[in-house]
């Protein structure tokens, strides 16, 4: 894997190899893809039903993961344990702790201590920035520092045109997509998309977790975001608009609902904000210049049981 804008970066990962690689045993037509078959991600706990009949079942695991930029510990995130160098990464970028033209020198991480280190050539120093921090609607430790929110000001987002028609393809393709969320639940799900294909899907246990996998993948393979789409199973905030709009990404989709604040920044930034998506139904509340009503709804399948999630049943995730 190479850092971000070319620059070579080393990634010493000290555990089992595979584990978190985003590879599976079957050809997957995403670059990245849900590993639900992977044992170490689960739990499988005893219990009872609803009829005091003993069931097992498999549960998301949580581990600690201590992220240090150089030689400064910046956070501990509760995670599922995989892809640490992607998450790492991401959270540092969308915390504004590392920048676009940054050259990684190494990624080093240590399954036993659960710590990875992102290294660069640049010195670095935040402790002033570490002291300046907003809980966030996230779940698991969802924080932002203070200063993100003035890059919404001033942002200019490209205006990629979103096709109807390409949102229902996502939208089908991605919940019908085996997953953990599908296998165990409990989790969140983020799918950076091109067009009418879905191209990396990462999970967590935190939706932020799964926004900056997909932010520092982006950054360590080199992807542009002018041309991309973003899809959330989790609801439209303003840390999930903010994420969005640091990453360049000029839509923002999700089968869930909105807050104020979020379709506020939204709009604020010209962000496109598509909610409640599902089967046939959308709804637009900003950046809706960007949509091309070009699908046939008479072609367009209703969403059937079992490609249902919680929030298209009873509530939003």
């Amino acid at each position: 894997m190479a850092a971000g804008r070319g620059a070579p970066c080393r990634i010493a990962i000290h555990r089992d190899a595979g584990h978190g690689s985003g590879m599976n045993a079957e050809p997957s037509p995403y670059l990245v893809a849900p590993e639900p078959g992977d044992t170490r991600l689960t739990t499988r706990v005893a219990g009872l039903d609803h009829d005091g009949r003993a069931i097992e079942l498999a549960v998301v695991n949580e581990r600690p993961l201590t992220i240090y930029l150089n030689r400064q510990e910046i956070v501990t995130v509760m995670t599922i344990g995989d892809r640490p160098d992607e998450l790492a990464v991401g959270y540092l970028l969308n915390q504004n702790m590392l920048r676009a033209d940054d050259r990684l020198t190494g990624i080093d991480y240590d399954d036993d201590l659960e710590v990875v280190v992102v290294r660069t050539e640049r010195e670095t120093d935040y402790e002033e920035k570490l002291k300046k921090k907003i809980r966030t609607s996230g779940c698991a430790v969802g924080t932002v520092f203070g200063d993100l929110m003035e890059k919404i000001d001033g942002v200019v987002l490209p205006e990629t045109e979103v096709r109807t028609s390409w949102l229902y393809a996502l939208s089908k393709r991605i919940n019908t997509t085996p997953s953990l969320y599908l296998e165990a639940g409990a989790i969140h799900g983020c799918v950076l998309c091109e067009r009418d294909r879905p191209l990396v899907y990462m999970e967590d246990v935190g939706r932020h977790n799964a926004v900056d996998k997909i932010a520092g993948w982006m950054f360590l393979n080199g992807v542009p975001a002018d041309d991309k789409l973003f899809y959330t199973t989790g609801r439209l905030t303003s840390e999930m608009v903010i994420k969005t709009v640091q990453m360049g990404i000029p839509a923002l989709v999700s089968r869930s609902g909105f807050t104020a604040w979020g379709v506020d920044l939204a709009r604020q930034a010209g962000l496109t904000l598509i909610g409640r998506m599902k089967g046939k139904r959308f709804i637009v509340l900003a950046g809706e210049r960007r949509l091309v009503w070009d699908a046939d709804l008479s072609r367009v399948d209703d969403e059937d049981g079992r490609s249902r999630r919680k929030a298209s049943i009873t509530e939003d995730a």
